[in-house]
């Protein structure tokens, strides 16, 4: 399906690897010029090279964390007036809740809430005056369903959610979109990361997937050819929306 987004630009944040580089690459794909970002410059210019190489598009790269906000003005400056953001940082990591201290607990709001809100600051008038705008947040299944060792991180995408549930409302007429992608458990290094060193991975991965029920993990390029739907010009009377990408995880039917 032709996604009718060719020649927009994009900014993808967190995309140097997993989930952000799988939107990343599916929005290439679709025709779009993309921004990509990432703390680990090395890991950055591979990913902007593949991107390059696979599909031909301009592809600017933007190193560093997306919370500070001089990597937000250098996203801005190499993309002034993008027409699709996605939203996407790194989570707190598992932390028993009474190990979070005041600092702690204040990045995990700022990396998974204050930055999300303050790049759809920067984009959404512009984007309303054009008359296109598509934006994307990469959140996770834990908005719905608590996940052990997650409160921080789901509690701040928790609020992003609501906070954003009236705006997305309020520029609905002007063809732009704010939705939300809420990840279940997809084959990511964030995932394989909590693995345990002396059991085999294939062993592990096998065990999460018994309890989904499309009996196995997710991958990122599926889930960025579904962030790219989103993007697309087929979606504009969607917004305001939590989607799991979960296999079916979450179980409710409403």
């Amino acid at each position: 399906m032709d996604l009718g987004i060719r020649g927009r630009k994009a900014i993808v944040c967190a995309s140097s690897r997993g989930l952000g580089k799988g939107c990343a690459m599916a929005l290439a794909e679709a025709g779009c010029s993309v921004v990509v970002n990432g703390r680990d410059a090395a890991q950055l210019a591979r990913t902007a090279d593949e991107i390059r190489s696979r599909f031909g598009n301009e592809v600017m790269e933007v190193p560093g964390d997306v919370s500070r906000h001089e990597v937000q003005a250098q996203l801005f400056a190499a993309c002034p007036a993008p027409d699709i953001l996605v939203n996407n940082n790194g989570g707190p990591p598992r932390r028993d809740f009474r190990e979070l201290d005041r600092a702690r607990i204040l990045e995990g709001v700022t990396q998974n809430m204050v930055t999300p809100i303050e790049l759809i600051q920067n984009v959404l008038d512009g984007m309303a005056e054009r008359g296109f705008g598509r934006i994307v947040n990469i959140t996770s299944l834990s908005v719905y369903q608590a996940i052990p060792g997650l409160d921080l991180s789901s509690a701040a995408r928790a609020g992003l959610t609501s906070f954003l549930s009236g705006v997305a409302r309020g520029v609905a007429e002007r063809n732009v979109t704010i939705n939300n992608l809420l990840p279940g458990k997809l084959d990511t290094d964030r995932l394989r990361g909590a693995f345990n060193a002396n059991v085999p991975e294939t062993e592990q991965k096998a065990r999460l997937a018994a309890d989904i029920p499309a009996r196995r993990l997710g991958t990122a390029e599926e889930f960025g050819q579904i962030c790219a739907f989103f993007c697309s010009v087929h979606a504009g009377y969607i917004t305001g929306r939590n989607i799991p990408v979960d296999g079916g995880l979450y179980t409710a039917a409403f």
